[in-house]
């Protein structure tokens, strides 16, 4: 049984992993770091695959010049090898797997000095090996003393379209090492995390006689319908407190955002435009953000939820969508190109509602579903670019940029 379970994980591995560092500032201001397995077993597969993935996490940190050398010593030894011996920091990992399946891990932070820094992790499902490594992460990154990198720990809900009018919706850590089927059969999209805890989650389900809002408490797998409407059923964002809801529904054939009340059940219309509003997102207390033709081209606006008007808060391109927000700080997609015969180009920028300026977050390809992380440090999106899916993590305030490659499909929506 254990054979089968660890087989079944190595097949799974090949999804992931490699972190493509596209972008990395001032690396040599940053003290070095290498990585020395000393790991039991003799799966050299998994092995290689999860101190490729602890590579990746200390990259992503962007607090190290990291040595991706896959380097070996005892887990005792009393010092490091020759080769890390002028290295600011090795950290040291021990890999274990019990009888019954569980995923033990020992790992000391080295510095000139000596041990640092210990900690012991398990796993009882070997497949979730990934959060242990992101675990680890966030532990070197907090002992540290480094701005907080929660979101490392979080997960990722996203729905991927597995044939004409089907898709499924999964969980899965940022990387996408990790991934588990959370809702299949039909055509079910949009997914969006209920809560912060992450113990909940809503999506769109096209399967009944109209679309169709639903929920699912995961510690249950049980689902409920919440509200329906005719043409369109989105939920675009959930309050801080999981009390309210932003809605873009079409229940007059033209889409429109609703405020929706999770206790009261209570439905307000916000917007009256007789175009597309679409994608609002919570600004405040009393406000929203969300995108609109009112200039005969799709762009960003905000309004007060209590009143009429509109005001254009994005000045940076003229096909502007799929925002998403972070206290005054507002990050979009942007068309750059209109071509009948080649791929269109659509990057991210990073606004402010304080200023009309615009920071260009990526290059090349099309690069789309932003979401800021629950702290705002960091973005996380999708590129697709040459054939090729990716998901992009921006590190904004270390200017660097990481890929993850998807192998097998695209993503239809996503949510952090």
């Amino acid at each position: 049984m254990r054979v089968i379970l660890i087989l079944f994980v190595l097949i799974s591995l090949l999804y992931s992993t490699d972190a493509t560092i596209e972008v990395i500032k001032k690396t040599d201001l940053l003290p070095s770091l290498a990585i020395e397995d000393s790991s039991e077993g003799s799966d050299e597969m998994f092995k290689t695959m999860y101190f490729k993935s602890i590579v990746a996490d200390m990259n992503v940190l962007s607090i190290f010049n990291v040595d991706n050398s896959h380097h070996k010593n005892s887990y005792d030894a009393s010092s490091v090898l020759v080769e890390n011996k002028n290295v600011n920091y090795v950290v040291r990992y021990k890999t274990s797997i019990s009888s019954n399946g569980t995923l033990n891990v020992e790992m000391k932070l080295l510095s000139k000095n000596g041990a640092v820094f210990i900690k012991n992790y398990s796993a009882k499902n070997i497949k979730t090996y990934i959060f242990v490594i992101h675990s680890m992460a966030y532990d070197i990154n907090k002992f540290l003393n480094q701005p907080s990198v929660e979101w490392i720990k979080r997960k990722v809900i996203f729905a991927k379209m597995t044939a004409p009018k089907k898709s499924e919706i999964f969980i899965a850590d940022y990387t996408l090492t990790y991934r588990q089927v959370v809702v299949s059969g039909g055509l079910n999209l949009f997914p969006k995390w209920a809560n912060k805890e992450q113990t909940s989650f809503y999506f769109s389900s096209l399967n009944e006689n109209k679309p169709t809002l639903k929920y699912v408490e995961m510690t249950t797998g049980k689902s409920r319908a919440v509200i329906s409407s005719d043409g369109m059923m989105v939920c675009s964002d959930v309050s801080e407190d999981g009390k309210k809801l932003l809605l873009t529904m079409a229940q007059d054939g033209q889409p429109d955002i609703y405020l929706y009340g999770v206790e009261s059940k209570k439905l307000d219309r916000l917007t009256k435009y007789k175009g597309i509003d679409v994608g609002g997102q919570f600004v405040g207390a009393d406000g929203i953000v969300f995108v609109s033709d009112r200039l005969g081209y799709p762009n960003i606006f905000y309004k007060k939820n209590n009143l009429n008007g509109a005001e254009q808060v994005i000045f940076k391109g003229k096909s502007n969508s799929a925002c998403s927000v972070f206290n005054k700080y507002i990050v979009y997609k942007a068309r750059e190109s209109s071509s009948e015969f080649l791929d269109n180009t659509f990057n991210l920028y990073l606004a402010s509602t304080d200023s009309d300026l615009a920071k260009r977050l990526t290059s090349v390809g099309v690069n789309e579903f932003p979401r800021f992380s629950v702290d705002g440090d960091a973005i996380i999106f999708i590129r697709n670019f040459q054939g090729q899916s990716s998901i992009g993590v921006i590190r904004i305030n270390h200017d660097t940029n990481f890929l993850f490659p998807l192998k097998d499909g695209k993503i239809q929506s996503m949510d952090w």
